[in-house]
């Protein structure tokens, strides 16, 4: 298959660009595109048949639910059977954004979309091209993140072309991403509400709409053998080729502990490769250093992450170390995604 590659205008989409993109998703084609999240594998939610072909592309287990995305909250009630009070508050704060809110799926959503689960995940991105896109592809459109299974998600088109070239129709270029971590994920079937994935969306955010929030505790421990009931729950995500460590711990023990690695490894002939941040990056003597952000403003460490990691594999490190975060606002999401693809593997000094 050749993968067809178009930039597009991400503040004025081209609308001939995105109207080819919506006929390849109406015939059950596959198609990534940018959001203000990461960039997205699209494919029409309502198709069973489109589900199965978005499986194979990622090489993603088929009871790994995807994300229904929509444009228009008028689209919300023909895939879901009840919206709660606390989704239609969450909604009118956070739709369009970086959520993702958790129903009972209503009969019109296969179940091939939702991982053979009887709820459904839904998404309203907040980006233009993604927006016009759902639209012209006919309204629901699942979309998983655009890489390989497993691998760091993509925030760049370059990113899902390292992936995926060959395996989809097209990708849509928009530029990179903003946030650069998926989307808040949040359960409204159960009272408290409960934060299955962390992400933009704090929890603090959360409680100033709807009050209490409830938190999945295995959000930082390693993967159950349950069937997930939202994306990324259950399997190894994000990994590098390398291993990962991260490392808590002080901050001057942090980094003593980590050069003295790195001096072993370097010494044994092996590349390591460090994730540090503008606070401690001259602090770090040997290495591949890489910066990450600024605990200033960690937003920047959520939209670096996995862009650093895609970039020591093409470094060809053998082994990676990574300075710990607070699990605090969007912090959390960013330790979230860290553990995962480190495997779980922590050192406290």
């Amino acid at each position: 298959m050749k993968t067809i590659i178009r930039k597009v205008n991400k503040e004025h989409p081209e609308a001939d660009i995105i109207c080819q993109a919506g006929d390849i998703l109406k015939k059950g084609g596959l198609v990534a595109f940018p959001t203000e999240t990461v960039y997205g594998l699209g494919a029409n939610a309502l198709d069973e048949e489109a589900a199965m072909k978005t499986y194979a592309a990622k090489g993603r287990p088929s009871d790994n639910p995807l994300i229904v995305h929509i444009a228009d909250m008028k689209d919300l009630p023909k895939i879901v059977t009840e919206i709660p009070e606390a989704a239609k508050k969450v909604a009118e704060k956070y739709w369009p954004g970086p959520l993702t809110m958790i129903f009972q799926k209503s009969d019109l959503v296969p179940h091939g979309t939702t991982g053979g689960l009887d709820t459904v995940a839904v998404r309203m991105p907040d980006h233009p091209i993604a927006r016009d896109l759902i639209l012209a592809g006919g309204g629901y459109i699942s979309a998983p993140s655009a890489n390989t299974s497993g691998r760091p998600s993509p925030t760049t088109a370059q990113h899902v072309e390292e992936d995926l070239t060959g395996k989809i129709d097209m990708i849509v270029d928009g530029g990179p991403v903003d946030i650069g971590v998926e989307s808040s994920i949040l359960d409204v079937t159960v009272d408290p509400p409960m934060i299955l994935r962390p992400g933009a969306i704090t929890k603090e955010m959360f409680e100033g709409v709807v009050g209490t929030v409830a938190v999945d505790h295995t959000l930082i421990k390693p993967d159950s053998k349950e069937v997930p009931k939202a994306p990324g729950m259950k399997y190894r995500h994000y990994a590098p080729k390398a291993q990962l460590t991260v490392v808590e711990g002080d901050t001057d023990a942090v980094v003593n502990y980590i050069n003295e690695r790195t001096a072993e490894h370097v010494a044994n002939g092996m590349r390591a490769g460090i994730i540090a941040t503008a606070e401690t990056m001259e602090q770090y003597q040997a290495g591949d250093v890489k910066c990450i952000g600024t605990r200033a403003d960690e937003r920047t460490i959520a939209a670096g992450l996995f862009g650093v990691l895609r970039e020591f594999d093409s470094d060809g490190v053998h082994v990676i170390y990574s300075e710990a975060f607070q699990e605090e606002g969007i912090g959390s999401a960013i330790m979230n995604r860290l553990l995962k693809a480190a495997g779980h593997q922590v050192i406290h000094v």
